[in-house]
Parts: structure tokens; C-alpha cells; sequence
């Protein structure tokens, strides 16, 4: 058995670097095909949550006529000379970045993994299908509910008659974007959770010590993004408390096989 060589810092970072260009890679193949595609993603992907039609509303409204939307008050303007090429790019970096994630999630994964205990490796078995799975189901929590909840809000949202709602595309996409992503980046609060745990910063006592906070924090943020009746809230909110009550159970495992495994330590300790 070769014996693995140390590496110092600056090798590392190369190691690294290599690791983050060949997930790039991949990244700017998915950004280019969805350039190409631009009007076809626009039309059917960028531009489906703020129309009446979209998926969300067509079910809200099979649930309640109350709920039916049947026009988003606003109109998307290009005030820029660059404006809809740069958003052009943006959209297909987005799209590039969301489908390559679970690619670069695995080179980052074979970067940590030569650091790691033979009983961490095995542990840790799946974790970059974990954390993609998750973030895939963030990205589609915050593309079919959150965006257009949130675009339904702001498109009705009126201070006075006079004002007419006319957004900029670097806006629009801009909100979209933010939405979506920030649900992928909320949906890994199970894994920060795991880690957080792991180094001692947080315990399942403190989480659930703190559970009404969250409660309250998770209904304020549904009373932001959707329209002001309870069913759109908790639409939002439940998925959300789900999320946390998960983090909980994660960190309840989590630290009680810790404890399993220092008591282990202390009995090898004075048995020898």
C-alpha cells in the first residue's frame, strides 16, 4: 500500500482549483446549449410564473374559485441598450449553474473526501445525491410556488391608482432568480444543520428550544411573499416548519452518535 503523500496549502488550493475548473467546465457546455434556447426558456421557463396560466395558479384555482387569478397587472420593459442580451447571459448561466450543481457538488465532494476517516467516507456515503436532491427540491419549491406568489404581490401591489406597474427585465429576472435560488440555498439548512452539529456549534437542545421563534419568523416570511389570505401562507409555510423540524431530527442523530462515540473512545481509553 502506497502511503499517501502530504500535501502542503498551496497544493491544496491547486488541487482545489483543478476540482472547481472541471465543474465549470460542465457549467459553461449547460450555459452555452441553454443560450441557444434562449426563446423557448424564456417564453415556456422565465416568463411562466408571471402569467395566469402557470401550473400554480390553473391548481389554486381548481382548489377555489376565491383563488383563481385571472390577470397579472404588469408590464416588463428593456431600459438599457444591453439590457435584454445581459439577461440573455444571465438566465443562461442560471440554468447552466442549476444543472451542472450536482456535478459540481461531486468535485467538491472528491476534493474533502481524501481528508476524511475511513469511517467518515462510509458515513458519508450518498451525501452529493443528498445535498442535490435537496437542492432540487428547493430550486422547484421556489420556482412553482414562492416566484409566483411573490410576482402575483408585487404585480397587484398599488399605493395609488396612478402609479402602473412597469418592471425592467434586469428586475424581473433579477427577483426571479433570488427567489429560486435562495430556496435551493434554504432547502441545504438540513445539511448546515449536520455540520453545525459535527463541530458543536449547534445541538438539538437549542434548536428546540428555539422552535416557537421559528415558528413565528417561518409565518412572517409566508405573509411576505404570498397574497394576504391564509391558504397561500401556508402553502408556503408548511414545507418551510417541515424543513426545520428536519434540521431538528438531523441534529438529534447527529449528536447522539457523537455522544455514542466518545463513550466508545473513553472505554477503549481505560480498558488499555
Amino acid at each position: 500500500m502506497s502511503e499517501e503523500k502530504e500535501m502542503s496549502f498551496l497544493d491544496h488550493l491547486e488541487e482545489l482549483r483543478w476540482h472547481v475548473m472541471k465543474a465549470l467546465v460542465v457549467i459553461v457546455v449547460f450555459t452555452i446549449a441553454a443560450f441557444f434556447f434562449a426563446q423557448w426558456i424564456f417564453h415556456n421557463i422565465v416568463f411562466a410564473p408571471a402569467r395566469p396560466d402557470f401550473i400554480t395558479f390553473q391548481w389554486l384555482c381548481s382548489v377555489s374559485e376565491n383563488l383563481c387569478v385571472e390577470v397579472i397587472p404588469m408590464k416588463l420593459q428593456s431600459r438599457t441598450m444591453t439590457g435584454q442580451f445581459a439577461m440573455q447571459l444571465t438566465s443562461s448561466f442560471v440554468i447552466g449553474l442549476i444543472v451542472g450543481f450536482p456535478y459540481l457538488c461531486y468535485e467538491l465532494w472528491k476534493f474533502v473526501r481524501p481528508g476524511l476517516r475511513k469511517k467518515e467516507q462510509k458515513k458519508s456515503r450518498g451525501a452529493v445525491a443528498i445535498v442535490s436532491l435537496l437542492f432540487f427540491i428547493g430550486i422547484m419549491f421556489g420556482y412553482f410556488v414562492v416566484a409566483p406568489m411573490t410576482i402575483y404581490f408585487l404585480s397587484t401591489y398599488q399605493i395609488s391608482d396612478m402609479i402602473s406597474n412597469e418592471f425592467d427585465i434586469t428586475s424581473y429576472v433579477s427577483t426571479v432568480v433570488s427567489l429560486v435560488f435562495g430556496s435551493g440555498a434554504l432547502f441545504q439548512l438540513p445539511v448546515i444543520i449536520y455540520f453545525l452539529t459535527r463541530i458543536g456549534i449547534v445541538t438539538p437542545m437549542f434548536l428546540r428550544r428555539y422552535r416557537r421563534h421559528s415558528i413565528v419568523i417561518i409565518l412572517i416570511l409566508a405573509a411576505i411573499v404570498t397574497p394576504p389570505d391564509p391558504f397561500s401562507q401556508t402553502i408556503i409555510a408548511i414545507p418551510l416548519y417541515l424543513l426545520f423540524e428536519l434540521s431538528i431530527f438531523i441534529s438529534a442523530r447527529t449528536y447522539k452518535n457523537m455522544l455514542r462515540q466518545e463513550m466508545e473512545e473513553e472505554l477503549k481509553s481505560t480498558t488499555r
